[in-house]
């Protein structure tokens, strides 16, 4: 039987010890992984689907499969769920004509191959290292070999992180770290699971985008620190104005997402934007001085001016962009009056 590479098994020691130097980080080292796994293997798309009840659910994703995080899968019409239950390595060469596989997602994200491998510590299989591409026959027997080794420190990880912190395994891979608010991925789940209720309850919700105004000058003036302790005082403020069905969610950087699940349309929608921007008015006070909290807002309703989760996303970023644009136009107007 031929074996992987010298340099190819090297790769993968590197990656192990990347794994390890991260300790209990789950997230992390979700993250990692997916990333990782698009050069080991020269693939398109990498995504890390941990079993969660009947379903497989995407809790990392890298290259094409980035934009599906939070999908969810059902275990018993995926590839991903028959692999959950055998415990054994499954590829598909050609998903077009797979019956095991999903193919509406395998089509929605214009995928020709795939190959899923257990995320297994003894007999405990938690979910699944997926490989994909939109190539047909992309992934052979070397690769599967390689991704079988990555799996195997990746499965101990969490195995570990399950032990020494299982109250707080879950919670550590759906929410931001710095914030406590949800991340990208829960974010995008709910609101898939949102956009279909609303359509079948003849209801609306909504999307807003926030983008934080001035993070960089905050950093560049009073550090770094600062610039946390601001992004974390936003997201309270933006917490402190959801409902208990709302999500508000750290998307990244200094983008920020609220969904709300229910809304009357667009004159509600414009008086949550307005309590938010109200509630940034009084400046955070830190130590040594006071940083004057502000972003811009765009947001979408559904499902009326958009049926997905990305149509949506891109119309309330253009909105936000929008906003963001006449209020650095204002500005500068405001300079050149002062000028005079």
């Amino acid at each position: 039987m031929r074996l992987p590479s010298k340099s190819k098994l090297l790769e993968v020691i590197a990656i192990q010890a990347e794994i390890a130097r991260m300790g209990l980080d789950l997230g992390g080292v979700m993250n990692l992984v997916v990333e990782r796994t698009l050069h080991l293997i020269n693939v398109e798309g990498a995504a890390i689907e941990l079993a969660e009840g009947d379903e497989m659910v995407y809790r990392a994703a890298a290259g094409l499969a980035k934009p599906q995080l939070g999908l969810r899968l059902r275990r018993e019409s995926s590839l991903s769920g028959l692999c959950v239950q055998s415990g054994a390595p499954l590829r598909s060469d050609d998903v077009t004509r797979d019956p095991r596989v999903d193919r509406e997602a395998c089509r929605s994200m214009g995928l020709g191959s795939m190959v899923v491998v257990p995320l297994q510590h003894g007999n405990l299989v938690v979910g699944v290292l997926k490989a994909m591409s939109p190539r047909f026959e992309a992934i052979d027997d070397l690769d599967i070999e390689l991704l079988r080794l990555l799996c195997q420190v990746v499965a101990s990880a969490m195995y570990f992180a399950v032990r020494y912190d299982a109250d707080g395994l879950l919670h550590r891979a759906t929410h931001d770290a710095l914030t406590g608010l949800a991340n990208r991925a829960l974010f995008m789940e709910r609101l898939r699971s949102s956009v279909a209720q609303a359509r079948y309850d003849h209801a609306m919700g909504a999307v807003l985008i926030l983008d934080m105004d001035g993070l960089k000058p905050i950093n560049d003036t009073h550090g770094h620190r600062a610039g946390d302790a601001a992004l974390v005082e936003l997201g309270r403020r933006l917490k402190a104005q959801a409902r208990a069905t709302d999500t508000v969610a750290r998307l990244g950087g200094d983008e920020f997402g609220v969904l709300l699940r229910h809304v009357e349309g667009d004159q509600t929608v414009q008086a949550i934007e307005e309590r938010v921007q109200h509630s940034l008015t009084p400046p955070l006070c830190l130590e040594r001085c006071e940083v004057q909290l502000s972003a811009s807002v765009g947001h979408a309703i559904f499902p009326k001016e958009g049926s997905t989760p990305d149509e949506l996303l891109e119309l309330a970023d253009q909105r936000m962009y929008a906003a963001k644009s006449w209020t650095k136009a204002q500005t500068t107007l405001s300079g050149v009056a002062d000028l005079r």
